[in-house]
């Protein structure tokens, strides 16, 4: 059976996905080009995620959507177990938002031009008015019920476990005073682990768990990593059973 999938996929989905993905990068470039970016750098890409998934024979069943207000903006973090987060997160959110990533992802043809042009957060630490030129444009975009997505582990994980995490998202939701949203992603691993090229079919779970709001000093950047941390964990392992 795996047999067939595999030449399914060489001469099915991976032509269909290709071509896919760089019709969705021209009409996002486009739009946002004509001014439109804060929808068309969002929605073609809800459809491109969900084809992915629909291609691979992916499922993916939320829970806890009532959690969170469209009108309202968040700070996302969920955990990262491997490439299908992304297709997870983009296609069934339900949240419109910009990733804050890595500078590296500029440089992937099409996807990369559609990032930069629809104004997702490069993240620059190479020095202090870099890492305040991202802060300024994070400000910018965080308004309106436009939200931030991170995974604050800064890379998929080798096991399916979940690595500790770094303090950016955090420190973000602080200086702008905005809930952050834990966001556990259950069964990624099993579909496409980074240490494998091609996916299989499988069950997601996407957990969309209840806001924690900063303190009103801003002096509670630790609680919010440790309650993030756990509240994520604790929708591991689940068995998708939504």
């Amino acid at each position: 059976m795996m047999i067939i999938y595999r030449i399914y996929q060489i001469l099915i989905m991976i032509p269909l996905l290709a071509v896919a993905t760089v019709i969705a990068a021209v009409i996002t470039v486009t739009g946002s080009a004509l001014g439109f970016g804060r929808w068309w750098g969002y929605y073609p890409q809800v459809l491109w995620a969900r084809l992915f998934c629909w291609l691979s024979f992916v499922r993916v069943t939320v829970r806890g959507r009532e959690n969170i207000d469209p009108k309202v903006s968040y700070v996302f973090v969920a955990n990262h177990q491997g490439a299908y987060d992304i297709f997870t997160v983009y296609g069934y959110l339900g949240h419109n938002f910009r990733w804050m990533m890595k500078q590296s992802l500029r440089k992937i043809p099409f996807v990369g031009w559609a990032c930069a042009w629809s104004q997702q957060i490069f993240v620059d630490n190479s020095s202090a008015s870099a890492t305040r030129r991202t802060m300024q444009q994070a400000e910018r975009q965080l308004s309106g019920g436009m939200s931030l997505v991170v995974f604050p582990e800064g890379a998929r994980s080798w096991t399916g476990e979940m690595a500790r995490f770094k303090k950016g998202a955090f420190r973000l939701a602080i200086e702008f005073n905005l809930p952050v949203v834990p966001l556990t992603i259950d069964g990624a691993f099993d579909v496409l682990p980074r240490f494998k090229k091609m996916p299989v079919p499988g069950h997601i779970c996407l957990t969309i768990h209840k806001p924690i709001h900063p303190s009103a000093d801003g002096h509670d950047q630790a609680r919010l990593m440790e309650e993030s941390y756990r509240e994520i964990e604790s929708g591991l392992h689940k068995g998708c059973r939504c």
